[in-house]
């Protein structure tokens, strides 16, 4: 029995987009494979390191946690969208001003859970960004730099 596929429309990255998908694909991977949009990572595929995030209808989700039908009618938002151009966002210089960047696998996610944690709280304190970070693994920085930046960025705004 063959795999139905559905129509689905949604806008990425202030763009309109429709296909035809399979009940059963991922979002992550239908902007990975099928849009070419590879700043969300796929890591543990569990919801758990964060290095998937995107914003979806103003929010922050694990994009492997969503099946593509499911984001029929939504508005998504990528890493690739955050920059202007070449020119970093706030959140993306600070992160290299603070040298939070390492092996860069998780910095996607970090920086659009940065963005959130603004959105949530303006100027949050150190140990708000920490546990609302809580969701994003990174196994490089020690974590100090990417707090760091968030609290320098949100200072800036």
């Amino acid at each position: 029995m063959a795999n139905p596929l559905f129509r689905i429309s949604l806008t990425i990255n202030g763009q309109p987009v429709q296909a035809d998908v399979p009940a059963t694909l991922r979002l992550l991977d239908f902007l990975r494979y099928d849009l070419d949009l590879t700043g969300a990572k796929d890591v543990c595929g569990e919801g758990e390191c964060g290095a998937c995030t995107i914003f979806m209808d103003g929010k922050t989700v694990n994009s492997c946690l969503i099946l593509a039908v499911e984001a029929d009618g939504s508005e998504l938002m990528t890493i690739e969208d955050l920059s202007h151009g070449k020119m970093l966002n706030e959140m993306q210089q600070a992160f290299v001003d603070y040298h939070s960047v390492q092996c860069g696998y998780c910095i996607p996610g970090m920086v659009l859970s940065g963005e959130q944690i603004i959105k949530d709280h303006g100027k949050p304190d150190r140990d708000t960004i920490r546990e609302d970070l809580s969701g994003n693994i990174c196994r490089c920085t020690g974590y100090q730099k990417i707090v760091d930046a968030i609290e320098f960025a949100a200072d800036k705004r």
